[in-house]
């Protein structure tokens, strides 16, 4: 199977052998490694950390292996159980603790699972600090506390509703509003977190729920990327139920899709496009997503005077250039919005409250929402090379052949075209090059795409 250490975390799947496969011990070793750090990095006497977990199968176990291996090192834990990686980040401040773990594979199948690690601000660490913690675990440089030192584990199993309280509190989420214009959704909750979080943030909003697979055991009904190709259910209950529109969450509710009224995606890449609309018509300012999301967040902000900027890929990324920039909202093309007046990381809850002030202020239909937006459409690609190829030489390659075009290096090579653009980025994990391009139509960006791979097979041959 498969275990994948980076900066952000440990990722892999459930059984197996140790070091091949997200095992007890390897959740022991990494769940040592972080508390370990913290220890070494605070000054403090005593430390706490928030944990919180989707509804994967493997989540209470990996949990409780979690969670005494911090109380070993001698650091309290507060057990905020069945969670969202959102409400974890919130939680971390709130408690006024030094860290926090969420346990979620995120969009991954149910045989995955993962800790993410959190920071004393509740967001994701940096490339120095994450370095620090995998270097840690490898030397097993771990010192447990004495019997009489050991940490404490403290419930808080109502944090999805703080987690709520606190968006209704938002500025620019009118409830009012919202309760007048008698909406009637859907929900796909994938049978995870996002089954208890949605509709209850709904219910308070005055909305009309129907709930799909929002029983929160594990077994998610579909693919739990929330893509087109895997919603054909909820786009078929909206249509049927007659609901004004449709919200799809991943497994850790930190990506927001949504259904139009005739059962069509509005698109991933267009939740943040939607709420940014929405944010800037009342904030004056700025907004960050990555270089591989939608041109039309750049649109929208120019519309509303604000500066718009491009990121490296990630989230850790995009909270810094957001932060650097002064952005008042941003995110990523994959449905997820960050709202700095909430916090600093991916919030589906923000998101949906956002969007339902949005729709209530104009008065419009979902479609006729997506239809006031610039039309773009995406081609993901990728193409395999050989594990000898100097993929960072082909990229160069690409990059002097287009050196009179608008490019960023930030991340691999974008080359932004008057009216279309792609993005080639090297994967750190196998010998491939992504391929993004976007365009005005999908033959175009798929021709785009064609015409950079035949670019590339030319350089390597």
């Amino acid at each position: 199977m498969s275990l994948i250490k980076s900066i952000s975390g440990i990722r892999g799947t459930i059984g197996g052998k140790t070091s091949e496969n997200l095992t007890p011990i390897d959740t022991v070793k990494f769940a040592a490694a972080y508390g370990t750090w913290l220890k070494n990095e605070s000054q403090k006497d005593k430390l706490k950390v928030v944990i919180g977990r989707d509804a994967r199968i493997s989540g209470r176990m990996i949990q409780e292996l979690t969670m005494n291996t911090l109380t070993g090192l001698g650091i309290d834990v507060i057990d905020v159980g069945l969670s969202t990686t959102p409400t974890v980040e919130i939680a971390v401040p709130l408690e006024e603790a030094d860290g926090g773990i969420i346990l979620t594979a995120s969009h991954n199948p149910k045989q995955w699972n993962a800790l993410k690690l959190l920071n004393k601000n509740g967001e994701f660490l940096d490339g120095k600090e994450g370095a620090k913690i995998l270097d840690l675990a490898e030397n097993e440089s771990f010192d447990f506390a004495e019997v009489d030192n050991l940490g404490t584990i403290t419930k808080k199993e109502n944090y999805i509703d703080i987690h709520i309280e606190e968006v209704l509190k938002l500025k620019l989420v009118d409830v009012e509003k919202i309760k007048k214009a008698g909406f009637k959704v859907v929900v796909d909750g994938v049978n995870s977190t996002g089954g208890i979080a949605i509709p209850k943030l709904l219910k308070k909003l005055g909305v009309e729920v129907t709930e799909l697979y929002c029983e929160p055991n594990g077994h998610f009904p579909h693919n739990p990327e929330p893509l087109k190709e895997h919603l054909g259910d909820i786009c078929a209950l909206v249509k049927k139920e007659k609901a004004d529109f449709g919200i799809v969450v991943d497994p850790d509710v930190d990506r927001l899709a949504f259904i139009d009224e005739n059962g069509e995606m509005f698109g991933e890449e267009y939740t943040l496009v939607a709420c940014a609309d929405y944010v800037l018509s009342k904030t004056i300012g700025n907004t960050v997503s990555n270089l591989s999301s939608s041109r039309a967040l750049r649109d929208v902000t120019n519309k509303h005077n604000g500066e718009y900027k491009a990121s490296a890929v990630g989230e850790v990324n995009v909270v810094q250039l957001m932060k650097d920039s002064n952005a008042v909202i941003g995110g990523e093309g994959n449905g997820g919005i960050i709202y700095p007046e909430s916090h600093y990381g991916r919030d589906s809850l923000v998101g949906v409250a956002l969007f339902l002030t949005h729709l209530a202020e104009k008065q419009i239909s979902v479609s006729a929402l997506r239809k006031e937006y610039p039309s773009y459409f995406m081609s993901k690609n990728k193409i395999e090379l050989t594990p000898d190829l100097d993929v960072d030489g082909i990229l160069k390659s690409v990059e002097k052949r287009h050196k009179d075009e608008e490019i960023s290096t930030v991340d691999g090579v974008k080359i932004d075209f008057p009216d279309n653009w792609v993005h080639l980025r090297k994967s750190n994990t196998e010998p491939i090059i992504r391929i993004y391009t976007e365009a005005k139509s999908q033959k175009e960006a798929d021709e785009l795409a064609q015409k950079m791979i035949k670019e590339i097979q030319d350089i390597v041959s």
